[in-house]
Protein backbone atom coordinates (compact mmCIF):
# COMPACT_ATOMS: atom_id res chain seq x y z
CA UNK A 1 0.00 0.00 0.00
CA UNK A 2 2.79 2.45 0.52
CA UNK A 3 3.77 2.69 -3.03
CA UNK A 4 0.63 3.38 -3.98
CA UNK A 5 -0.12 7.28 -5.12
CA UNK A 6 -3.13 9.38 -2.97
CA UNK A 7 -5.27 8.84 -6.10
CA UNK A 8 -4.72 4.90 -6.05
CA UNK A 9 -5.39 4.53 -2.33
CA UNK A 10 -8.45 7.00 -2.30
CA UNK A 11 -9.68 3.99 -5.03
CA UNK A 12 -9.05 1.68 -2.95
CA UNK A 13 -11.04 3.36 0.25
CA UNK A 14 -13.78 3.96 -1.91
CA UNK A 15 -13.32 0.37 -3.25
CA UNK A 16 -13.31 -1.33 -0.01
CA UNK A 17 -9.79 -3.25 -0.58
CA UNK A 18 -8.41 -1.79 2.53
CA UNK A 19 -9.98 0.61 5.36
CA UNK A 20 -8.25 3.37 6.56
CA UNK A 21 -7.10 1.82 9.74
CA UNK A 22 -5.97 -0.90 8.01
CA UNK A 23 -4.02 1.96 5.42
CA UNK A 24 -3.33 3.43 8.94
CA UNK A 25 -2.12 0.69 11.03
CA UNK A 26 0.56 -0.51 7.45
CA UNK A 27 1.88 2.99 8.16
CA UNK A 28 2.52 2.39 11.65
CA UNK A 29 4.25 -0.97 11.32
CA UNK A 30 6.33 0.52 8.75
CA UNK A 31 7.40 3.36 11.22
CA UNK A 32 8.07 0.80 13.57
CA UNK A 33 10.30 -1.15 11.59
CA UNK A 34 11.98 1.31 9.60
CA UNK A 35 12.09 4.62 11.86
CA UNK A 36 15.05 3.37 14.20
CA UNK A 37 17.55 3.43 11.49
CA UNK A 38 16.21 7.23 10.05
CA UNK A 39 14.84 9.31 12.92
CA UNK A 40 12.18 10.82 10.76
CA UNK A 41 9.86 10.61 13.45
CA UNK A 42 10.18 12.91 16.71
CA UNK A 43 6.89 11.69 18.29
CA UNK A 44 4.47 8.80 16.68
CA UNK A 45 0.72 9.64 17.56
CA UNK A 46 -0.20 6.15 16.98
CA UNK A 47 -3.69 6.75 19.16
CA UNK A 48 -4.75 9.59 17.51
CA UNK A 49 -4.35 8.21 14.04
CA UNK A 50 -6.10 5.65 14.92
CA UNK A 51 -9.23 7.31 16.12
CA UNK A 52 -9.02 9.69 13.58
CA UNK A 53 -8.92 6.80 10.61
CA UNK A 54 -12.40 4.56 12.51
CA UNK A 55 -13.74 8.53 12.06
CA UNK A 56 -12.72 8.29 7.67
CA UNK A 57 -13.59 4.84 7.41
CA UNK A 58 -17.35 6.09 8.88
CA UNK A 59 -17.07 9.40 6.59
CA UNK A 60 -16.67 6.65 3.57
CA UNK A 61 -19.10 4.39 4.62
CA UNK A 62 -21.70 6.99 4.54
CA UNK A 63 -20.56 7.86 1.03
CA UNK A 64 -19.46 11.41 2.00
CA UNK A 65 -16.04 11.32 1.78
CA UNK A 66 -13.32 13.66 -0.61
CA UNK A 67 -10.85 12.58 -1.96
CA UNK A 68 -8.13 13.10 1.15
CA UNK A 69 -10.52 11.00 3.64
CA UNK A 70 -9.08 8.65 5.18
CA UNK A 71 -5.36 9.61 3.83
CA UNK A 72 -2.10 9.34 6.13
CA UNK A 73 0.13 12.37 6.34
CA UNK A 74 3.17 13.26 8.51
CA UNK A 75 3.28 16.63 9.91
CA UNK A 76 6.66 18.45 10.47
CA UNK A 77 7.14 19.31 13.93
CA UNK A 78 7.19 23.29 13.34
CA UNK A 79 3.02 22.99 13.14
CA UNK A 80 1.13 23.63 16.72
CA UNK A 81 -1.05 20.42 17.26
CA UNK A 82 -3.54 20.55 19.85
CA UNK A 83 -2.34 17.96 22.86
CA UNK A 84 0.48 16.79 21.36
CA UNK A 85 4.30 18.03 21.53
CA UNK A 86 5.70 20.50 19.17
CA UNK A 87 9.43 21.19 19.71
CA UNK A 88 10.37 22.38 16.54
CA UNK A 89 13.55 20.30 16.60
CA UNK A 90 14.80 21.92 20.06
CA UNK A 91 15.21 21.76 23.55
CA UNK A 92 14.03 24.69 24.46
CA UNK A 93 10.66 23.55 23.24
CA UNK A 94 10.62 20.09 24.30
CA UNK A 95 8.03 20.04 26.70
CA UNK A 96 6.11 22.52 25.22
CA UNK A 97 2.45 20.79 24.54
CA UNK A 98 0.53 22.94 22.00
CA UNK A 99 -2.99 24.56 23.29
CA UNK A 100 -4.12 24.45 19.84
CA UNK A 101 -3.89 23.26 15.86
CA UNK A 102 -2.28 25.49 13.09
CA UNK A 103 -4.45 26.33 10.53
CA UNK A 104 -3.30 24.04 7.96
CA UNK A 105 -3.68 21.05 10.44
CA UNK A 106 -6.83 21.63 11.03
CA UNK A 107 -7.34 22.23 7.14
CA UNK A 108 -6.46 18.64 6.74
CA UNK A 109 -8.06 16.96 10.07
CA UNK A 110 -11.02 18.89 8.24
CA UNK A 111 -10.54 17.10 5.12
CA UNK A 112 -10.24 13.70 6.67
CA UNK A 113 -6.68 13.29 6.72
CA UNK A 114 -4.74 11.22 9.61
CA UNK A 115 -2.05 12.29 11.60
CA UNK A 116 0.16 9.56 11.67
CA UNK A 117 2.85 11.61 13.76
CA UNK A 118 5.40 14.99 14.22
CA UNK A 119 8.66 14.81 11.89
CA UNK A 120 11.92 15.95 12.61
CA UNK A 121 14.04 19.14 11.45
CA UNK A 122 16.70 21.54 11.89
CA UNK A 123 16.39 23.39 15.56
CA UNK A 124 13.78 26.21 14.87
CA UNK A 125 14.04 25.36 10.78
CA UNK A 126 17.61 27.08 10.51
CA UNK A 127 19.72 24.09 8.56
CA UNK A 128 20.50 22.57 4.96
CA UNK A 129 21.05 18.97 6.45
CA UNK A 130 19.29 18.07 9.39
CA UNK A 131 22.22 17.63 11.33
CA UNK A 132 20.86 20.54 13.99
CA UNK A 133 17.97 18.99 15.66
CA UNK A 134 18.29 18.57 19.49
CA UNK A 135 16.27 14.68 18.76
CA UNK A 136 19.57 13.74 16.53
CA UNK A 137 20.13 13.88 12.62
CA UNK A 138 17.53 12.72 9.79
CA UNK A 139 19.15 9.73 7.59
CA UNK A 140 18.52 9.97 3.98
CA UNK A 141 17.12 6.91 2.71
CA UNK A 142 19.19 6.82 -0.20
CA UNK A 143 22.71 6.50 1.40
CA UNK A 144 22.23 6.74 5.27
CA UNK A 145 25.98 7.87 5.63
CA UNK A 146 24.49 11.09 3.74
CA UNK A 147 22.19 13.88 5.09
CA UNK A 148 18.13 14.18 3.97
CA UNK A 149 19.12 18.35 3.86
CA UNK A 150 17.02 20.56 5.38
CA UNK A 151 15.15 21.84 7.31
CA UNK A 152 12.75 19.58 6.23
CA UNK A 153 14.95 16.42 6.77
CA UNK A 154 11.94 14.21 8.83
CA UNK A 155 9.28 15.01 5.95
CA UNK A 156 11.40 14.10 2.90
CA UNK A 157 13.05 11.26 4.79
CA UNK A 158 10.06 9.48 5.44
CA UNK A 159 7.87 10.50 2.12
CA UNK A 160 10.77 8.97 0.54
CA UNK A 161 11.13 5.62 2.87
CA UNK A 162 7.49 4.98 2.87
CA UNK A 163 6.84 6.04 6.24
CA UNK A 164 3.95 8.00 5.23
CA UNK A 165 2.06 8.66 1.27
CA UNK A 166 2.75 12.70 2.14
CA UNK A 167 3.91 15.09 4.25
CA UNK A 168 4.05 18.86 5.41
CA UNK A 169 6.88 20.97 5.41
CA UNK A 170 8.00 24.55 5.11
CA UNK A 171 10.81 27.08 3.30
CA UNK A 172 12.29 29.75 4.81
CA UNK A 173 15.65 29.29 2.25
CA UNK A 174 14.72 26.28 0.16
CA UNK A 175 13.90 23.86 3.16
CA UNK A 176 11.05 22.23 0.98
CA UNK A 177 12.94 22.02 -2.12
CA UNK A 178 16.41 21.47 -1.63
CA UNK A 179 15.70 17.86 0.62
CA UNK A 180 13.34 17.05 -1.81
CA UNK A 181 15.93 17.37 -4.66
CA UNK A 182 18.35 14.91 -2.43
CA UNK A 183 15.58 12.42 -1.73
CA UNK A 184 13.50 12.48 -5.36
CA UNK A 185 11.00 13.89 -3.95
CA UNK A 186 8.19 17.01 -5.41
CA UNK A 187 8.11 19.71 -3.04
CA UNK A 188 6.48 22.39 -3.63
CA UNK A 189 6.40 26.14 -1.61
CA UNK A 190 3.53 28.38 -3.10
CA UNK A 191 3.41 32.02 -3.12
CA UNK A 192 3.77 33.51 0.41
CA UNK A 193 0.57 34.46 2.13
CA UNK A 194 -1.06 31.33 0.08
CA UNK A 195 -1.23 29.09 2.98
CA UNK A 196 -1.57 30.47 6.13
CA UNK A 197 1.19 30.70 9.10
CA UNK A 198 -1.25 31.10 11.55
CA UNK A 199 0.38 27.87 14.47
CA UNK A 200 3.47 27.44 12.55
CA UNK A 201 6.81 28.44 15.12
CA UNK A 202 8.17 31.66 13.22
CA UNK A 203 11.61 31.46 12.12
CA UNK A 204 11.91 34.58 9.67
CA UNK A 205 8.55 36.17 9.44
CA UNK A 206 8.43 38.07 5.85
CA UNK A 207 10.49 34.40 4.39
CA UNK A 208 8.46 31.23 6.20
CA UNK A 209 5.80 29.43 3.73
CA UNK A 210 3.97 26.09 4.46
CA UNK A 211 3.69 23.88 1.77
CA UNK A 212 4.29 19.59 0.78
CA UNK A 213 6.32 16.97 -0.18
CA UNK A 214 5.37 14.22 -1.96
CA UNK A 215 5.94 11.31 -4.49
CA UNK A 216 4.67 13.15 -7.29
CA UNK A 217 3.25 16.42 -8.59
CA UNK A 218 -0.63 15.19 -8.89
CA UNK A 219 -0.18 14.16 -5.19
CA UNK A 220 1.40 17.62 -3.75
CA UNK A 221 -1.33 18.97 -5.97
CA UNK A 222 -4.30 17.29 -3.70
CA UNK A 223 -2.94 18.43 -0.90
CA UNK A 224 -1.35 21.89 -1.06
CA UNK A 225 -5.24 22.79 -2.78
CA UNK A 226 -6.77 21.30 0.78
CA UNK A 227 -4.28 23.82 2.25
CA UNK A 228 -4.49 26.82 0.86
CA UNK A 229 -6.59 29.68 1.36
CA UNK A 230 -7.06 32.86 3.30
CA UNK A 231 -6.77 32.62 6.94
CA UNK A 232 -8.33 36.14 9.02
CA UNK A 233 -5.91 34.38 11.84
CA UNK A 234 -2.89 35.58 9.55
CA UNK A 235 -2.15 39.18 8.96
CA UNK A 236 0.22 38.18 6.10
CA UNK A 237 -2.57 35.70 4.58
CA UNK A 238 -3.74 36.74 1.06
CA UNK A 239 -7.81 37.01 0.42
CA UNK A 240 -7.92 35.78 -3.00
CA UNK A 241 -10.02 32.54 -4.50
CA UNK A 242 -7.78 29.54 -4.47
CA UNK A 243 -7.36 27.90 -7.73
CA UNK A 244 -7.63 24.56 -9.05
CA UNK A 245 -4.69 22.76 -8.63
CA UNK A 246 -5.47 19.39 -9.65
CA UNK A 247 -7.96 19.69 -13.16
CA UNK A 248 -5.16 21.60 -15.17
CA UNK A 249 -2.56 18.70 -14.39
CA UNK A 250 -3.38 17.16 -18.06
CA UNK A 251 -3.04 20.22 -20.01
CA UNK A 252 -0.91 20.32 -23.01
CA UNK A 253 2.56 22.69 -22.08
CA UNK A 254 2.85 23.62 -25.64
CA UNK A 255 4.02 27.01 -26.47
CA UNK A 256 4.64 27.64 -22.81
CA UNK A 257 7.97 29.79 -22.56
CA UNK A 258 10.51 29.06 -20.17
CA UNK A 259 13.12 31.33 -18.71
CA UNK A 260 16.87 29.82 -17.71
CA UNK A 261 18.93 32.31 -16.20
CA UNK A 262 22.38 32.18 -17.30
CA UNK A 263 23.01 33.53 -13.57
CA UNK A 264 21.86 29.98 -12.15
CA UNK A 265 24.19 28.01 -15.03
CA UNK A 266 27.54 29.43 -14.13
CA UNK A 267 30.14 27.76 -12.33
CA UNK A 268 29.38 26.00 -9.18
CA UNK A 269 27.21 23.32 -10.33
CA UNK A 270 28.43 19.88 -10.17
CA UNK A 271 28.94 18.10 -13.94
CA UNK A 272 26.76 15.39 -12.70
CA UNK A 273 23.80 17.55 -12.41
CA UNK A 274 24.02 19.81 -14.95
CA UNK A 275 23.86 17.06 -17.31
CA UNK A 276 20.60 15.63 -15.61
CA UNK A 277 19.24 19.06 -16.35
CA UNK A 278 19.97 19.39 -19.50
CA UNK A 279 18.39 16.27 -20.05
CA UNK A 280 15.05 17.61 -18.84
CA UNK A 281 14.91 20.96 -20.73
CA UNK A 282 15.39 18.52 -23.30
CA UNK A 283 12.74 16.31 -22.55
CA UNK A 284 10.32 19.41 -21.72
CA UNK A 285 11.20 20.38 -25.31
CA UNK A 286 10.18 17.29 -26.81
CA UNK A 287 6.25 18.21 -24.71
CA UNK A 288 6.57 21.58 -26.48
CA UNK A 289 7.69 24.14 -24.36
CA UNK A 290 10.24 27.09 -25.36
CA UNK A 291 13.61 28.14 -23.77
CA UNK A 292 14.98 31.44 -23.52
CA UNK A 293 17.97 32.72 -21.81
CA UNK A 294 17.02 35.17 -19.35
CA UNK A 295 19.02 37.12 -17.03
CA UNK A 296 18.04 37.96 -12.99
CA UNK A 297 21.06 39.64 -12.74
CA UNK A 298 20.97 40.43 -8.90
CA UNK A 299 20.54 36.44 -8.33
CA UNK A 300 24.16 36.10 -6.87
CA UNK A 301 23.64 38.51 -3.81
CA UNK A 302 20.06 36.24 -2.58
CA UNK A 303 22.67 34.32 -0.03
CA UNK A 304 23.93 37.32 1.77
CA UNK A 305 20.89 39.24 1.42
CA UNK A 306 18.95 36.63 3.09
CA UNK A 307 21.91 35.76 5.48
CA UNK A 308 20.93 39.94 7.13
CA UNK A 309 17.46 39.53 7.01
CA UNK A 310 16.69 35.95 7.66
CA UNK A 311 18.70 36.14 10.87
CA UNK A 312 17.40 39.83 11.81
CA UNK A 313 13.76 38.60 11.93
CA UNK A 314 15.38 35.02 13.82
CA UNK A 315 16.37 36.97 16.68
CA UNK A 316 13.54 39.02 17.20
CA UNK A 317 11.05 35.92 16.95
CA UNK A 318 13.15 33.76 19.29
CA UNK A 319 13.38 36.79 22.15
CA UNK A 320 10.25 35.08 23.31
CA UNK A 321 11.72 32.12 24.53
CA UNK A 322 13.57 33.03 27.46
CA UNK A 323 12.43 30.44 30.09
CA UNK A 324 9.76 32.94 31.38
CA UNK A 325 7.52 33.86 29.19
CA UNK A 326 8.35 30.94 26.54
CA UNK A 327 10.74 27.89 26.63
CA UNK A 328 13.10 25.58 28.72
CA UNK A 329 14.29 27.49 32.30
CA UNK A 330 17.47 26.59 33.72
CA UNK A 331 17.48 25.29 36.94
CA UNK A 332 18.49 26.94 40.13
CA UNK A 333 19.91 30.76 38.60
CA UNK A 334 20.38 32.93 41.24
CA UNK A 335 19.66 36.10 39.36
CA UNK A 336 16.90 36.97 36.97
CA UNK A 337 19.57 37.89 34.43
CA UNK A 338 21.60 34.68 34.87
CA UNK A 339 17.66 33.05 34.32
CA UNK A 340 17.80 34.80 30.71
CA UNK A 341 22.02 33.72 30.43
CA UNK A 342 21.48 30.16 31.30
CA UNK A 343 17.24 29.14 29.67
CA UNK A 344 18.62 30.46 26.81
CA UNK A 345 22.10 28.90 26.34
CA UNK A 346 20.96 25.73 27.71
CA UNK A 347 17.60 25.40 25.44
CA UNK A 348 19.35 26.65 21.86
CA UNK A 349 21.70 24.84 20.28
CA UNK A 350 24.84 25.91 18.59
CA UNK A 351 23.37 26.93 15.05
CA UNK A 352 20.38 28.65 16.16
CA UNK A 353 22.76 31.23 18.76
CA UNK A 354 24.56 32.25 15.70
CA UNK A 355 21.61 33.21 14.00
CA UNK A 356 20.57 35.13 16.68
CA UNK A 357 23.49 36.70 17.11
CA UNK A 358 24.03 37.78 13.17
CA UNK A 359 20.58 39.18 13.60
CA UNK A 360 20.87 41.21 16.91
CA UNK A 361 24.17 42.79 15.56
CA UNK A 362 22.96 43.62 12.12
CA UNK A 363 19.93 45.28 14.07
CA UNK A 364 22.24 47.22 16.25
CA UNK A 365 22.82 50.65 16.73
CA UNK A 366 24.92 51.90 14.40
CA UNK A 367 24.63 48.86 11.78
CA UNK A 368 21.15 48.37 11.02
CA UNK A 369 21.54 51.48 8.03
CA UNK A 370 24.85 49.14 6.68
CA UNK A 371 23.28 45.98 6.70
CA UNK A 372 19.60 45.40 7.40
CA UNK A 373 18.50 48.65 5.21
CA UNK A 374 20.96 47.63 2.70
CA UNK A 375 19.81 44.17 2.65
CA UNK A 376 16.05 44.99 2.40
CA UNK A 377 17.16 47.41 -0.56
CA UNK A 378 18.55 44.56 -2.34
CA UNK A 379 15.75 42.09 -1.87
CA UNK A 380 13.59 44.50 -3.62
CA UNK A 381 16.17 44.48 -6.62
CA UNK A 382 15.89 40.86 -6.85
CA UNK A 383 12.09 40.90 -6.52
CA UNK A 384 12.24 43.36 -9.68
CA UNK A 385 14.22 41.19 -11.37
CA UNK A 386 11.46 38.39 -11.55
CA UNK A 387 8.89 40.65 -11.67
CA UNK A 388 10.92 41.92 -15.14
CA UNK A 389 11.24 38.42 -16.71
CA UNK A 390 7.60 37.60 -16.29
CA UNK A 391 6.53 41.16 -17.83
CA UNK A 392 8.56 39.92 -20.69
CA UNK A 393 6.71 36.36 -21.47
CA UNK A 394 8.19 34.36 -19.72
CA UNK A 395 5.79 31.88 -17.94
CA UNK A 396 7.94 29.82 -15.57
CA UNK A 397 12.05 30.44 -14.62
CA UNK A 398 13.80 26.61 -14.60
CA UNK A 399 17.05 26.06 -12.28
CA UNK A 400 18.73 23.79 -10.39
CA UNK A 401 17.86 23.16 -6.79
CA UNK A 402 21.04 21.90 -5.51
CA UNK A 403 24.65 22.21 -6.43
CA UNK A 404 25.45 18.65 -5.43
CA UNK A 405 23.51 15.48 -4.40
CA UNK A 406 23.21 14.69 -0.61
CA UNK A 407 26.62 15.55 1.51
CA UNK A 408 28.00 12.86 3.78
CA UNK A 409 27.21 13.67 7.62
CA UNK A 410 29.81 16.11 8.43
CA UNK A 411 31.35 17.46 5.64
CA UNK A 412 30.13 20.98 6.12
CA UNK A 413 29.73 21.40 9.46
CA UNK A 414 32.62 23.25 10.67
CA UNK A 415 31.98 25.65 7.46
CA UNK A 416 28.88 27.80 7.92
CA UNK A 417 29.28 29.55 4.71
CA UNK A 418 29.78 26.20 2.67
CA UNK A 419 26.55 24.88 4.47
CA UNK A 420 24.43 28.16 3.78
CA UNK A 421 25.84 28.13 0.49
CA UNK A 422 23.75 25.00 -0.28
CA UNK A 423 20.57 27.18 -0.85
CA UNK A 424 22.26 28.90 -3.34
CA UNK A 425 19.22 28.65 -5.96
CA UNK A 426 16.63 28.48 -3.66
CA UNK A 427 16.74 31.54 -1.37
CA UNK A 428 15.86 34.10 -4.13
CA UNK A 429 12.42 32.70 -4.47
CA UNK A 430 11.60 33.38 -0.87
CA UNK A 431 13.20 37.05 -0.89
CA UNK A 432 10.60 37.27 -3.65
CA UNK A 433 8.00 35.84 -2.27
CA UNK A 434 7.06 34.00 -5.32
CA UNK A 435 6.06 30.11 -5.14
CA UNK A 436 8.84 27.69 -7.01
CA UNK A 437 9.19 23.86 -6.38
CA UNK A 438 11.57 21.13 -7.16
CA UNK A 439 10.86 17.68 -8.74
CA UNK A 440 13.43 14.47 -9.47
CA UNK A 441 15.05 14.47 -13.07
CA UNK A 442 17.67 11.36 -12.23
CA UNK A 443 20.24 9.85 -10.77
CA UNK A 444 24.00 11.09 -10.27
CA UNK A 445 26.26 8.07 -8.95
CA UNK A 446 23.12 6.37 -7.76
CA UNK A 447 21.88 9.19 -5.89
CA UNK A 448 19.11 11.70 -6.90
CA UNK A 449 19.19 15.14 -7.77
CA UNK A 450 16.13 17.44 -8.84
CA UNK A 451 15.45 20.65 -10.55
CA UNK A 452 13.61 23.89 -9.91
CA UNK A 453 10.48 26.06 -11.39
CA UNK A 454 10.03 29.08 -10.18
CA UNK A 455 6.75 31.17 -11.43
CA UNK A 456 5.20 34.16 -11.23
CA UNK A 457 2.60 34.99 -7.74
CA UNK A 458 -0.15 32.02 -7.12
CA UNK A 459 1.21 30.54 -10.39
CA UNK A 460 0.85 27.43 -8.65
CA UNK A 461 -1.43 25.18 -10.76
CA UNK A 462 1.24 26.23 -14.07
CA UNK A 463 3.61 24.78 -12.17
CA UNK A 464 2.72 21.85 -11.11
CA UNK A 465 1.08 21.37 -14.71
CA UNK A 466 4.42 21.52 -15.80
CA UNK A 467 6.14 19.24 -13.04
CA UNK A 468 3.02 16.77 -13.86
CA UNK A 469 3.52 16.36 -17.58
CA UNK A 470 7.18 15.82 -16.88
CA UNK A 471 6.43 12.85 -14.81
CA UNK A 472 4.39 11.64 -17.16
CA UNK A 473 6.81 11.41 -19.63
CA UNK A 474 9.99 10.13 -17.32
CA UNK A 475 10.05 7.91 -14.57
CA UNK A 476 12.34 9.20 -12.12
CA UNK A 477 9.63 9.86 -9.60
CA UNK A 478 8.86 6.43 -9.34
CA UNK A 479 11.97 4.93 -8.50
CA UNK A 480 12.64 4.07 -4.49
CA UNK A 481 16.03 3.58 -2.26
CA UNK A 482 16.27 -0.65 -2.30
CA UNK A 483 15.98 -0.96 1.40
CA UNK A 484 12.30 0.69 1.57
CA UNK A 485 10.95 -0.57 -1.62
CA UNK A 486 9.12 -3.92 -0.97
Amino acid sequence: MHKHSIAELAAGLRGKKFSSRELTQHFLKRIDAHDGALNSYVTITAERALKQADAADAVLAAGNAGLLTGIPIGQKDIFCTKGVRTACGSKMLDTFIAPYDATIVEKLDAAGMVMLGKLNMDEFAMGSSNETSFYGPVCNPWDKTRVPGGSSGGSVACVAAGLAPVATATDTGGSIRQPAALTNLTGIKPTYGRVSRYGMIAFASSLDQAGVVARSAEDAAYVLQAMSGFDPKDSTSVERPVDDLVSGLNTSIRGLTIGLPKEYFADGMSAGVRERIEQAIATLTQLGANFKEISLPNSPLSVPTYYVVAPAEASSNLARFDGVRYGHRADGAKSLEELYKRSRGEGFGAEVQRRIMIGTYVLSHGYYDAYYLQAQKVRRLIYDDFKRAFADGIDLVLSPTATDVAFKFGENSDDPVAMYLNDIYTIAANLAGIPAMSLPCGFVDGLPTGFQLMGNFFAEARMLNVAHQYQQATDFHTKWPTEYAS
